[in-house]
């Protein structure tokens, strides 16, 4: 028979959950939040860093998700789009609510963003059939590498704003209008 002290059982526990909290940390969650037209819009997600990884087009990190070439458009849990008013995201009416963004990067300089009725669920897990809809993005190079994946929403008057991914070599915006 074997024993194993309780003090073994919780130094292996620390060690755990240390290791846990390391791989956690390497995408850290974060939170885009804005008003537009007294109306506030959140996206909520885990930011990943390039740390030296090609991330977009053919053999990059993203090519191997199972997913691929729709993208979680964060890391671990899906990214979550929550609105209080009901929106026009680049054409596409957004009743208000919660949603899950993805992008499709099969093109690395022609995104779709992705908005799907499916929320709760883990990045990994796509289903096309909850897709809300997909608008066309505006690409553009950031001026330097952007390490870690950064969401904005901006204001732009008159009701107006925009909605902005910005990751490793990509910049992509795309309108929002609220009702």
């Amino acid at each position: 028979m074997v024993r194993v002290s309780s003090t073994r059982i919780l130094a292996a526990f620390v060690v755990m959950v240390a290791a846990a909290s390391v791989a956690w940390a390497q995408s850290p969650s974060a939170t885009a939040t804005g008003t537009i037209n007294g109306k506030t819009i959140a996206v909520r997600y885990s930011a990943p860093s390039v740390r030296g990884r090609q991330i977009f087009g053919a053999g990059g990190l993203l090519s191997k998700d199972p997913t691929y070439p729709v993208w979680r458009a964060g890391a671990n849990a899906a990214t979550t789009f929550t609105t209080d008013a009901d929106l026009v995201v680049g054409g596409l009416a957004v009743p208000k609510g919660t949603y899950t963004l993805y992008a499709s990067v099969q093109n690395p300089n022609a995104w779709d963003l992705v908005i799907s009725r499916q929320t709760g669920q883990w990045g990994l897990s796509y289903d096309p059939k909850q897709d809300l809809g997909r608008v066309k993005m505006t690409m553009s190079k950031p001026t330097a590498l952007v390490e870690t994946l950064k969401y904005t929403i901006a204001d732009k008057g008159k009701g107006q704003g925009e909605l902005r991914l910005e990751w490793e070599n990509h910049v992509a915006t795309v309108p929002i209008t609220v009702k």
